[in-house]
C-alpha cells in the first residue's frame, strides 16, 4: 500500500501513536500525515507530546484549533480542576460530546484536499470507557456520512477497535516501539507527566501493560 496515502488522527497518546507507527509501516513514511486537534483540553502536555513525536518520526503534522467547542459543551476533560467522575448511566464526565464526529469531519475535509482516502483513528470499543463515539457502529456511520457529504471514497480504519489494552501494547511491541510508546506518549487525564496512576485513563493503560508484560514473561 506504499502508493496510497493515509491521515492519522493523532493525539500523542498510546493508541494514536500506535496507529501512527503502524501506518508508517503500512503506507510508508512519506505517505503518512498526522492531524492533531486543540479542543480546549485542560492540559497542554498531550499536544506537546504529539508535536515532539511527529517531529521525531518525520511526519507532517497539521494542528487544528477546535476550542470553540468550549462555547457549547462542558466536561471534566476541558475544565481545569474538575473532578473526574462516572455518572449513574456509566458515562464518564470526561466524555466530550461530538468530539470524534468533529475530528472525523475535519479530517475528511483535509484529506480530500490532499487526495488522501485512508483516515486512521485509534478508537476502541473493547476498552473504551463507555464513550459512545468510540463504537464501531458510530465510525461506520461516519464513514458513510463523509462519503455522501463529499462524494469521495473515504476509508476510515480503526485498527484497535476490538483490541484490549494488553493487545494494543502487544501491537506496539510487534512494531518494535514498546519502550518508545511507554516513554514518549501521554494519556493521563490529570496532565501528570508519566501518568498519575489514578485517573481512568492511567489505570487502563497501566493495567493493560502489566497484563501484556506478564503474558510475555510466561511464554
Amino acid at each position: 500500500m506504499h502508493n496510497q496515502k493515509a491521515l492519522v488522527i493523532f493525539s500523542g497518546g498510546q493508541d494514536s501513536t500506535t496507529c501512527l507507527l503502524q501506518a508508517i509501516q503500512t503506507y510508508g513514511r512519506d505517505n503518512v500525515q498526522a492531524m492533531t486537534f486543540h479542543y480546549g483540553q485542560r492540559h497542554s502536555i498531550e499536544l506537546e507530546c504529539a508535536h515532539w513525536i511527529a517531529q521525531d518520526l518525520g511526519i507532517r503534522q497539521t494542528v487544528l484549533d477546535l476550542s470553540l467547542i468550549q462555547q457549547i459543551t462542558r466536561n471534566a476533560l476541558m475544565e481545569e480542576g474538575a473532578a473526574i467522575q462516572t455518572a449513574s448511566n456509566g458515562l464518564p464526565n470526561t466524555f466530550v460530546d461530538g468530539r470524534n464526529a468533529l475530528f472525523l469531519l475535519y479530517a475528511g475535509i483535509y484529506a480530500k484536499g490532499q487526495n488522501i482516502k485512508h483516515i486512521i483513528v485509534g478508537v476502541c470499543e473493547t476498552d473504551f470507557s463507555g464513550y459512545p463515539d468510540c463504537r464501531d457502529v458510530f465510525v461506520k456511520s461516519m464513514n458513510v456520512t463523509l462519503n455522501l457529504a463529499m462524494d469521495y471514497d473515504f476509508q476510515i480504519h480503526t485498527p484497535l477497535m476490538y483490541l484490549t489494552k494488553a493487545q494494543t501494547w502487544a501491537l506496539a511491541d510487534e512494531l518494535g516501539y514498546l519502550d518508545y510508546i511507554r516513554e514518549q506518549t501521554h494519556t493521563c487525564y490529570n496532565g501528570v507527566a508519566g501518568g498519575c496512576s489514578e485517573c481512568p485513563s492511567c489505570v487502563l493503560r497501566e493495567r493493560g501493560l502489566r497484563e501484556y508484560l506478564s503474558a510475555r514473561q510466561a511464554v
